[in-house]
């Protein structure tokens, strides 16, 4: 019998055809979750997440939501949760299919005693998506000086690389040489089109109801449509779904107070905070206690408030319902005599 075997280059032609539909037909498993503050339940924006030893991870976005992929196996993975001022989780899963996860960290208690700088930091920035990009949180806000005591995100943003001051001790921002004008502000993701208090002197920003703001100097994502200076992207906190707590504070300028608690733990939560200036009512009674002198001269009424509201539901692992809103006004009136004058402006918006 004669036997036929086939030529050694139809056996390379058809391992060179067949092998890379092999490593195409690699199954992946798919890892997904929510990152969360374990003491309030806020999710963290910008929290990382890797897979130890496998080059695989992802950064939590603005929702504190995570996913990637992974090759699909039998051994497990060992997942590692870091974030800037809370404790490392770790957690054990196996590659299979589409695995949720969802992780709360706890705040670190410890004192960070020294930085440590790695030369390829500049390396890893450049290999980034998000490219002239400045993020500022109310935690590093608030321990930096603040003019007569108010927090100001805004004068915050101004001491970053590439950015400039209007006049001294206003809230105007200029970005790589842009006017003023060309700037987009959005807060939760509508459009603040007048974001000064007192003729630019502070924000409309309350920090104590913002849990995140980001600066875009160039490469805009395209959601916000065309720029020609920056993006500022602000983001209201979501409220404490574990329990109810208040927080309020009394200011040279302005008082405010901030509630914030469950609707149904762990599914829903609420933020309210308001903030008022105090200066006409210190004008009344002056005005007042001068009425009777003929040459005094009244001294006019001036004064601004912010409500900042924000509700979230958690409807299924995959949908989240937001309903979020701001109001603020300036309001500067003058009255004698001879003269009443009543001059009001500000802002109102809604997301949902």
């Amino acid at each position: 019998m004669k036997h036929i075997f086939p030529s050694p280059a139809i056996v390379l032609t058809a391992a060179s055809l067949f092998f890379p539909l092999l490593l195409f037909g690699q199954n992946t498993a798919t890892v997904s979750g929510t990152i969360r503050d374990l003491q309030n339940g806020e999710t963290l924006i910008g929290a990382t997440v890797e897979a130890v030893g496998l080059g695989k991870g992802n950064v939590s976005n603005e929702y504190g939501f995570f996913s990637f992929s992974l090759p699909e196996g039998q051994d497990s993975v060992t997942l590692r949760f870091n974030y800037i001022g809370y404790e490392t989780a770790i957690r054990r899963i196996k590659p299979v299919g589409a695995t949720k996860l969802n992780v709360s960290l706890r705040p670190e208690s410890a004192v960070i005693e020294e930085v440590v700088i790695k030369a390829n930091a500049l390396e890893e920035k450049m290999k980034s998506t998000e490219m002239s990009v400045t993020a500022i949180t109310t935690r590093e806000a608030k321990a930096l000086p603040a003019l007569l005591g108010e927090v100001d995100l805004i004068k915050i943003l101004q001491l970053k690389p590439g950015i400039t001051a209007g006049s001294e001790g206003t809230t105007g921002i200029f970005v790589r040489g842009g006017a003023g004008d060309q700037n987009l502000i959005v807060l939760d993701e509508a459009v603040v089109y007048n974001p000064n208090h007192l003729f630019g002197f502070f924000s409309t920003f309350n920090s104590d109801a913002v849990k995140d703001l980001k600066a875009y100097k160039g490469g805009f994502p395209a959601q916000y449509g065309g720029r020609l200076s920056s993006v500022i992207d602000v983001r209201m906190k979501e409220g404490n779904n574990q329990k109810f707590s208040g927080a309020g504070g009394l200011g040279l300028i302005s008082s405010r107070l901030t509630l914030e608690g469950p609707i149904q733990k762990d599914k829903s939560s609420f933020i309210v905070s308001g903030r008022r200036t105090y200066a006409d009512i210190i004008t009344r009674g002056i005005n007042k206690a001068n009425e009777g002198d003929p040459e005094y001269d009244p001294i006019p009424d001036y004064y601004f408030y912010d409500l900042n509201t924000k509700v979230n539901f958690t409807l299924s692992e995959k949908d989240r319902l937001y309903l979020s809103g701001y109001f603020g006004r300036d309001v500067f009136t003058f009255k004698d005599a001879t003269f009443d004058f009543l001059f009001d402006w500000g802002n109102a918006t809604g997301t949902a």
